[in-house]
């Protein structure tokens, strides 16, 4: 299973962990490259913008709280490496926006259920075809690999009717209390990447707090997306 802000071209990398993630950028400001490998190239282009139309905004019944504009690098998700923030010279534009949601009839005072971390690519040429062609061959090469010292087991497999194309990728790790005991169960989260035309987005769904994300919330969001992008794309 799965699920206007004028940003000029920015791709960058983030450290991220299977917990929760914060963000506090304004909507209106711009983010600015901080990873020259992922800069677009210096030649002349069209300036591209991403608006927030573009962004999956979740439904009342699943809204903890709205979509709000986050920076890249706290967006993309961390494995083995730089796996989701290859994107090269190809890259015309990056912007992302994270939601945050709840257990569907749960009152709004009560605790989130996960964020959704959204980013959008835009690319030139085959950029994003690029793109994913690397994913998942780096997604193939990362079996495993370790967050503060705690194994985490990495599977990835394609996800038929998403897109153009798409990728699941589930993460799998042994659950720990807040106080930081094992509690003998698994926790897991799930990273949907699909591509439509020249553009892809990346969707790191992460549980409140370490707990496991929702693989049923998350394949609905990657479908809505895919459909939001196409929209904006006519």
């Amino acid at each position: 299973m799965l699920g206007a802000v004028a940003l000029t071209a920015a791709c960058t990398v983030g450290e991220d962990r299977p917990g929760a993630a914060s963000s506090s950028v304004p909507p209106t400001t711009a983010s600015a490259p901080t990873n020259q490998a992922d800069q677009p190239s210096s030649s002349a282009r069209p300036r591209v913008t991403i608006p927030t139309s573009a962004f999956v905004e979740l439904p009342p019944e699943l809204r903890k709280s709205p979509r709000r504009a986050t920076p890249v690098a706290d967006a993309l998700p961390t494995m083995c490496g730089n796996e989701f923030g290859t994107g090269g010279r190809q890259v015309t534009a990056s912007a992302s926006m994270t939601v945050t949601y709840k257990t569907p009839g749960e009152p709004d005072s009560s605790v989130p259920q996960g964020m959704i971390h959204q980013t959008i690519f835009t690319f030139d040429g085959d950029g994003a075809s690029d793109y994913m062609r690397r994913l998942r061959g780096s997604v193939q090469a990362c079996p495993s690999y370790k967050e503060a010292g705690n194994p985490v087991d990495v599977e990835g497999r394609a996800v038929p009717a998403v897109g153009d194309e798409a990728l699941l990728v589930t993460r799998t790790w042994a659950e720990t209390s807040l106080n930081g005991e094992r509690t003998g169960s698994t926790a897991s989260s799930q990273i949907a990447v699909a591509r439509v035309d020249r553009t892809v987005t990346v969707l790191n769904d992460q549980g409140w707090e370490g707990t496991s994300g929702n693989p049923a919330i998350l394949d609905r969001v990657v479908r809505d997306s895919v459909r939001t992008i196409d929209a904006w794309q006519r």
